[in-house]
């Protein structure tokens, strides 16, 4: 067995090169150290991935976030958000928990969400007296949400990784995404009480206007649910329901008057750019996925794992603490892409079902983005708020015991995940 490219790809994210390119490199390694085949192959394995129908979801709700940033509707849900929770202790936190759960049907990406709300509403929350440790560490924390509410980037990838029903996955994250919302809220007015945070608002508003902020907001509200109903209902796949998704966000920005055509540019741009750095990860696995498979590592790694134990319930802690490890260091949709391959076959070998362990793994990888030492979300929100690390890491101690708290809930409490599903595909 030749391990070479595996020392190359350590070595690469150890000493700070780009995952996509530290991958490349470990992958490349093998087709010319090895002589059994020609290194052109390497350029046709990395190549060839990018013709799967699946992926095409990935651009489609990439652009559905950014359409809706310039179309004005992130803004109507945040004010949608604030007329139902604004008057509590800690309004404002609590619209940012809200929001980071309305943007999950649309943006599907934690670091969108957690980037966006950085420069909205964390100068607002200091602007209005919260320490800026605390509403950095409540955006970061509360964005991880959006990953698990369909149509989360991360379940696309999980399920063309895994060769699972991306249908089913999206069906799958409604219930724990809207359970994590729940425990985030609660977190977060526990958290308001000790630290005496004031309400936004005096009073609750009156229904006259949280209806008119309702009305504002449903068009948009509309979106996540008919992706959700069109899947149920058999009318388009999941990759169609990003299209359809681009389009009906398109035409609530122009029925808004917001969306101009100036802004098609910008919009063409930043959604290039975002696929660009997921779809360049995914070319260099599928190739260093050929090394695998060729050199039979995932079956290899498979009957070490199931040597140690063939309890799904102790393996399920077992590769928890794994992806815990990997997640600090890795980002989490790279680790997703390289680990999935590996990690399905281990499971469905004991029972365990893909669907949960889909949602399972997607929320654990995301939640180490929130943890030292490299957490991809920590770094970007505190690069935007200005808020050190190591007061992040304080402010944060409590949205860890929730979000740890919430992993050993979804591994340990499948039905969450597979009601829904369920109902559905049964």
């Amino acid at each position: 067995m030749t391990i070479a490219p595996i020392f190359i790809l350590l070595l690469g994210i150890g000493i700070g090169i780009p995952v996509a390119i530290a991958i490349g490199m470990a992958a490349l390694s093998f087709f010319l150290i090895s002589g059994a085949m020609p290194p052109e192959l390497f350029v046709q394995r990395a190549v060839a991935v990018t013709h799967s129908f699946p992926l095409l979801a990935v651009p489609l709700f990439v652009m559905t976030g950014v359409v809706m940033n310039y179309a004005g509707i992130t803004s109507r849900m945040m004010a949608f958000a604030e007329s139902m929770t604004g008057h509590w202790k800690g309004g404002l936190a609590q619209v940012n928990v809200l929001l980071s759960t309305l943007l999950g049907g649309v943006s599907g990406s934690a670091n969108a969400d957690a980037a966006m709300q950085s420069k909205i509403l964390v100068p607002e929350m200091s602007r209005r007296g919260y320490d800026p440790a605390f509403s950095t560490a409540v955006t970061a924390s509360s964005s991880i949400i959006s990953v698990i509410i369909p149509p989360g980037i991360g379940l696309i990838l999980y399920g063309f990784m895994g060769d699972v029903s991306i249908g089913q996955l999206f069906l799958a994250g409604i219930v724990p995404g809207v359970v994590i919302c729940a425990g985030m809220m609660v977190t977060v007015a526990y958290e308001a009480r000790r630290l005496e945070l004031k309400p936004a608002f005096d009073a609750p508003a009156p229904w006259s206007v949280r209806g008119r902020a309702f009305a504002s907001a449903f068009l948009a509200l509309m979106v996540p649910v008919g992706i959700v109903l069109g899947i149920r209902l058999g009318f388009f796949t999941p990759t169609e329901a990003g299209a359809m998704a681009v389009a009906f966000a398109a035409i609530v920005g122009i029925l808004y008057g917001d969306l101009k055509l100036s802004h098609i540019q910008p919009i063409l741009e930043q959604t290039m750019q975002a696929t660009a750095v997921i779809l360049l990860v995914i070319c260099m696995a599928s190739a260093f996925g050929f090394y695998m498979t060729w050199e039979q590592i995932p079956s290899a790694l498979a009957k070490a794992m199931l040597a140690l134990t063939e309890n799904p319930y102790l393996l399920l802690i077992l590769i928890n603490l794994l992806l815990v490890v990997v997640g600090m260091f890795i980002e989490g949709s790279a680790a997703l892409i390289l680990l999935t391959p590996i990690l399905v076959p281990v499971i469905t070998k004991v029972g365990i079902d893909p669907v949960h362990f889909g949602i399972v793994m997607v929320f654990n990888l995301t939640v180490a983005g929130v943890t030292p030492p490299l957490g991809t979300l920590m770094f970007t929100t505190c690069s935007i708020t200005g808020v050190p690390i190591s007061k992040f890491i304080r402010a944060a101690v409590p949205f860890y015991i929730l979000l740890f708290g919430m992993l050993f809930v979804l591994t340990f409490i499948p039905q969450l995940s597979l009601w829904l599903p369920n109902l559905k595909f049964n």
